[in-house]
């Protein structure tokens, strides 16, 4: 992997080979163009609204589930606890890493309002990686929080419903949904550490350290151009037996076999154009 790495304004650290100077200059240039559309700072102010709505609504019911799941602990569930916390963990890992090969490898920025709206970030985080960095916590978590309000609200409505004996038989697949929740809530954060180099507290160093959470060194082998493996972004733990089975390579082959289309064509196109 290259050793060398440039300097962002953010005092943000990447390879070299994720991009240049020039290029993030134009990035950055050809975004606060289109954010200064009037059409833009509308959607901009409600989307921000639904950001704050969906942090609060997530994180209040995360501190009401914890505390049922603390109140209806059981020493004879510990095994299969650790079990369901472990596997909620993988699984966020793997449902990150299947989000992101998705649309880093399939679809156009041109397509209406999907394109947009959802492949176009990932076009451009590979362009500046660093731009992540500048979001702060409610941009960076906003939307993951809207998708874990659901069934957090669920458990919650089980636990204020459920008699002691029911929660007692379904406790271990809860502390499963209940990891499941944090790490895909989380999944962003955690990336945006994965790409901050100065002033990160030193229980997230730890963290990423120990790779309980995604470390940097090991994000930095995905945005090496083509940008064609490590998708998993929440811990990370599932990239290496993945890529020794060759699992993305043979969902590729397969789309490719079955529609024709190639991938990555419009992740490697976009990049020429800010070139």
């Amino acid at each position: 992997m290259p050793s060398s790495v440039i300097e962002s304004p953010s005092l943000q650290y990447e390879p070299a080979t994720s991009m240049d100077l020039n290029t993030r200059r134009i990035a950055e240039a050809w975004r606060a163009e289109v954010w200064r559309h009037p059409a833009v700072n509308v959607i901009s102010a409600g989307k921000r609204c639904q950001e704050w709505i969906s942090v609060i609504l997530c994180f209040s019911l995360m501190a009401f589930n914890l505390i049922y799941l603390l109140a209806n602990f059981h020493q004879g569930h510990t095994w299969s606890i650790l079990l369901g916390i472990v596997a909620g963990i993988l699984t966020a890992d793997f449902a990150s890493g299947f989000v992101h090969w998705g649309a880093d490898t399939w679809g156009s920025v041109d397509l209406p309002i999907f394109g947009k709206a959802f492949i176009r970030p990932f076009r451009e985080h590979h362009i500046d990686p660093t731009a992540i960095t500048r979001h702060d916590f409610i941009e960076t978590n906003g939307d993951n929080c809207m998708l874990t309000i659901v069934p957090l609200a669920n458990m919650a409505y089980n636990f204020l419903t459920l008699s002691p004996a029911e929660i007692y038989h379904i406790y271990p697949l809860y502390c499963y949904l209940y990891a499941l929740a944090i790490f895909v809530t989380l999944t962003n954060q955690i990336h945006k550490w994965s790409h901050t180099y100065f002033g990160l507290p030193r229980w997230v160093v730890f963290l990423q350290n120990c790779h309980i959470i995604l470390p940097r060194k090991h994000h930095r082998i995905h945005h090496v151009s083509p940008h064609e493996t490590y998708f998993c972004i929440t811990t990370g733990w599932l990239n290496y037996p993945l890529e020794k089975l060759g699992f993305w390579r043979y969902l590729e082959d397969l789309i490719q076999g079955v529609t024709g289309e190639k991938p990555r064509s419009d992740d490697l196109k976009w990049a020429q154009k800010v070139k």
